[in-house]
């Protein structure tokens, strides 16, 4: 196992230690493993809390700030923050308003985050609110979850989301922003190579030379199929005819077509991969309003991409042009 770390059980603590060295704009509480915004929430205004597991950064903790997350709790690799963060996190944004938390649907995120509100309700007073993410149209049940995957998806509901709790939107409204985001959204990843998780040490599966995975999850969860190494154009049907399919997007949609990068493919595949993606859809009568190309939600290293479209109407495209300013996203500030 090759890393850029110290030891593989001091890996999260050091990655926050870093976070707050290089983004004075954030508290970090090591203690708790918490990343929030330096500055409070204004009284009045909904907080957004998510989390997850680490190894997927930027998601989560490189959107909290301006437009998006109040805070974001980091578990260990790959596994979900416990109920103890998650309330400590709770209890540090509410602001009076109420506290969304933004939920991948995995089966211990999804767990931990309702035993959380429920010990954040008893102990404080605190009103909160929970929204499921479940995008990926890849498998409807695996090893994870019950139900369809949060991905790619999962960004694009922070972004949204988090501007309209900017505005001074109510809990109940904010809720409903991401509900509707994630009604709109359908996401589909494929991967080149897995991933080595520090405390493993090894590769979670193995990939042949001519083999990639099409549907794969963000933890290395298999997917639809193992099939033969396919070129660029190939890769970009294989995931976007599902998505188009599925919802169905049809023609004079507007959508954000994000091609996310899991952590190993450089930007010029992502870019090459997005034209691909931009010519089946120009073909579907589907028109791109918005773009974003990047590694967002990575797999530690892994090799491959995914790519979400998002259903868009006024309200949701005036929401994703809003300002933000986080460590990994920042427009209009």
């Amino acid at each position: 196992m090759k890393k850029l770390i110290n030891d593989p059980a001091t890996v999260i603590h050091d990655a926050l230690t870093g976070l707050a060295a290089a983004h004075p704009e954030l508290r970090v509480d090591l203690d708790n493993r918490l990343v929030l915004r330096a500055e409070p929430p204004a009284p009045g205004k909904v907080a957004l809390l998510s989390g997850g597991g680490s190894g997927h950064e930027p998601l989560h903790s490189g959107f909290v700030g301006l437009g998006m997350l109040d805070a974001a709790c980091a578990g260990e690799v790959f596994t979900s923050p416990v109920p103890d963060q998650i309330v400590a996190a709770t209890t540090a944004v509410d602001a009076g308003a109420g506290v969304l938390h933004l939920v991948k649907n995995y089966t211990g995120d999804v767990m931990n985050f309702e035993m959380a509100a429920e010990l954040a309700a008893a102990e404080t007073g605190a009103t909160v609110l929970s929204v499921i993410i479940d995008d990926d149209v890849a498998v409807q049940d695996s090893l994870y979850t019950a139900g369809r995957r949060g991905v790619g998806g999962t960004v694009v509901a922070e972004k949204i989301a988090g501007a309209a709790a900017e505005q001074g939107r109510p809990l109940a409204a904010v809720a409903e922003v991401a509900r509707t985001v994630n009604e709109r959204t359908r996401s589909m990843g494929m991967a080149l190579t897995s991933c080595t998780v520090p405390a493993a040490g090894k590769p979670t599966f193995v990939l042949g030379e001519d083999e990639m995975e099409v549907g794969v999850g963000i933890h290395g969860e298999p997917g639809r199929r193992r099939t033969a190494l396919a070129p660029a154009k190939d890769v970009a049907a294989m995931l976007v005819e599902p998505i188009l399919a599925d919802l169905p997007f049809g023609r004079g949609d507007r959508v954000i077509c994000f091609v996310n990068g899991l952590g190993g493919t450089p930007l010029l595949e992502l870019y090459i991969v997005f034209g691909e993606v931009a010519r089946i859809l120009a073909a579907h009568g589907v028109e791109i309003a918005r773009s974003l190309v990047g590694p967002y939600i990575t797999s530690l290293e892994m090799a491959g991409c995914s790519v979400t479209l998002t259903k868009l109407d006024d309200d949701l495209l005036a929401l994703w042009d809003a300002p933000v300013r986080t460590p990994a996203l920042r427009w209009g500030v």
